[in-house]
């Protein structure tokens, strides 16, 4: 079904002048343009209902074009996850930047549900009505702006309207920026897109952004490997561990070999990329002790704690203490034949002494304030000098 006509004043935009930026496909659908952060034929072999979901949502996704309109109506179908067909859907944030600065935000309701809860992991899709989003009194100034996609839900965007004249941008000269992490790095439990910390960095330092973190889902995948290995990149950066923790899906004697082989297969593509390993941040919790984590059966609200100990991890599972070791380890040996892989430890992100300052609201997961610090962070060790250096 079409969409229902502009409203008067707005004019219906070709959708072929809008690139869409920090996507690894765009699928042409009946309604309109889909974005996707993994290609076919990797989403064909995502294991589970869970991240379905988490690698449809738009996660550093955004819309480039040019114009002085002082009014944009965005329609979309758009997806969120909930845990069942009858609660409130949370508002989506989609927020137009310029130059790097955020200038409007807008909240709207996805319309269609992704039913899921790990008591209820069939992961069913309820469709619903189509979403508007509106943007008004934007400043009448020619110029180029990216509308950013909420990284909470899954879009497809069906029309793009403005009151005055719309055009592609120019081409992105910007520098390219390819990460891949964990629910941290997706942006679970930031307020908005642009509050994420890779979004945050990015925009900081000028940094083209495609953001291949899933939440839940930094496993070490090879189809995720191989989706990095065919993308254009000036610069690859990759948070490992607190999902392998997280699902205790991993022993020692798996790990090394599969970061050497999730390594590998990038440099089939990337032989000369720089490669920026980052370790995990601080987690109280599995700092010590094995996962997984598991919710604390004596709160109400989440909080996580360790469901194994520092007795498993002698005996081979894994904490993010092991984890930095073992990275550490594994990129010193590679460095010796590949000068262009390097380590960040992530406690220079978020450490032990930040955690006494600025504690996990979970236990687990960054807040806005910590989201935030992360971005900047980032951005002051390695993008800023990263870009001026291309």
């Amino acid at each position: 079904m079409p969409p229902p006509e502009a409203p008067p004043g707005l004019a219906d935009v070709p959708l072929g002048l809008v690139e869409v930026r920090g996507a690894a496909e765009v699928e042409t659908t009946g309604h309109g343009l889909c974005p996707h952060r993994l290609p076919a034929w990797a989403r064909a072999q995502v294991p589970d209902r869970f991240m379905v979901q988490t690698s449809a949502e738009s996660a550093g996704v955004r819309l480039a074009f040019r114009t002085a309109a002082t009014e944009l109506e965005l329609v979309v179908r758009a997806r969120r996850m909930v845990p069942d067909e009858r609660c409130e859907i949370p508002a989506g944030m989609y927020e137009l930047t310029a130059g790097g600065h955020l200038i409007a935000s807008a909240a709207a309701a996805a319309g269609a549900r992704y039913v899921f809860s790990f008591a209820d992991p069939a992961g069913r899709v309820v469709d619903g009505p189509e979403t508007v989003v509106r943007f008004s009194g934007l400043p009448a100034e020619d110029r180029e702006l990216e509308l950013w996609l909420p990284f909470t839900d899954a879009v497809e965007v069906v029309a793009l309207r403005a009151n005055a004249p719309v055009g592609p941008p120019a081409p992105d000269p910007g520098f390219r920026w390819m990460h891949h992490g964990s629910s941290i790095s997706h942006g679970y439990r930031a307020e908005t897109t642009t509050g994420t910390w890779p979004v945050v960095a990015a925009l900081a330092a000028g940094a083209s952004l495609t953001n291949l973190a899933f939440s839940g889902n930094a496993m070490l995948d090879p189809f995720t490997a191989r989706t990095m290995r065919d993308l254009p990149a000036d610069l690859i950066s990759l948070k490992v561990g607190i999902n392998l923790v997280n699902g205790d899906v991993m022993r020692m004697r798996a790990f090394r070999p599969a970061v050497d082989g999730f390594l590998d297969t990038i440099r089939e593509g990337h032989p000369s990329t720089p490669i920026l390993v980052v370790s995990p941040i601080w987690c109280g919790p599995v700092e010590t002790a094995a996962g997984p984590t598991v919710q604390d059966p004596e709160r109400s609200e989440e909080w996580s704690i360790a469901g194994g100990s520092e007795a498993d991890v002698a005996a081979g599972k894994l904490s993010l203490g092991v984890i930095r070791r073992a990275l550490a380890e594994i990129v010193a040996r590679r460095q010796q034949t590949d000068p262009n892989l390097q380590l960040l430890s992530g406690l220079r992100l978020y450490g032990a002494d930040d955690a006494r300052r600025m504690p996990l609201p979970d236990n687990l997961h960054p807040g806005p304030d910590v989201q935030r610090l992360m971005g900047e962070r980032f951005a002051d060790l390695v993008l800023r000098s990263a870009v001026s250096a291309r």
